[in-house]
């Protein structure tokens, strides 16, 4: 991890202010520089999308409360370990967010030593790959308990026409699935949709 992507915006990114840095959210530039990391500055969206993609994590320098808008925003673009710049006044000023659920791997302050810094960044991308596969994982598993109520109800549907007890339903949609050379959730998809159209 080399080139760090340092964001300084606002809750508003279309406000006037979005290119103004306040004076106490001075930035970590000076503490990546000075041990041996090539920040990116970015005060806006436009630059954000430019740099991002030379970019190996992103230190965002905003308020807490904003950083769920603006991780979500990265991640469209590409996902990448996301730090959050703690310096003494933005730690104070976001204590009534302590609460919320801010997605971030790591948390960098102004007073770290070279290797604090490097700790943080090193186990920020150790958590960001862990949290990439969670994210994996529950969309698998998500998309199988959406495959399985498709298939259930399309089981349903074939056991009341037919006449038939599930176990047989089950198979009756599995044999449709092969000859078609379909999954059989897509089948079952398209009979429930099938039995839908009649009810309309």
């Amino acid at each position: 991890m080399r080139s760090l992507l340092v964001i300084h915006l606002h809750a508003d990114p279309a406000s006037e202010q979005a290119n103004a840095i306040p004076s106490w959210q001075a930035g970590p530039e000076h503490l990546l520089e000075s041990n041996g990391y090539l920040p990116l500055p970015c005060r806006n969206e436009s630059e954000i999308k430019q740099l991002i993609h030379n970019a190996d994590a992103a230190v965002l320098n905003i308020p807490v409360g904003t950083i769920s808008m603006w991780s979500s925003r990265l991640e469209q673009t590409k996902a990448i370990p996301l730090l959050w710049w703690c310096s003494p006044i933005s730690a104070l000023s976001s204590t009534e967010a302590c609460e919320a659920d801010v997605i971030v791997d790591g948390i960098l302050t102004p007073s770290m030593a070279a290797h604090e810094l490097n700790w943080a960044l090193h186990f920020s991308a150790k958590h960001f790959f862990e949290r990439q596969h969670w994210q994996s994982e529950r969309k698998q598993l998500t998309a199988r308990l959406e495959e399985r109520k498709w298939i259930n109800m399309a089981k349903g549907i074939l056991g009341e026409v037919n006449g038939i007890p599930e176990a047989e339903a089950y198979d009756l949609l599995r044999k449709k699935a092969m000859n078609e050379r379909k999954r059989i959730v897509d089948v079952a998809i398209s009979i429930v949709k099938a039995q839908q159209m009649l009810k309309a």
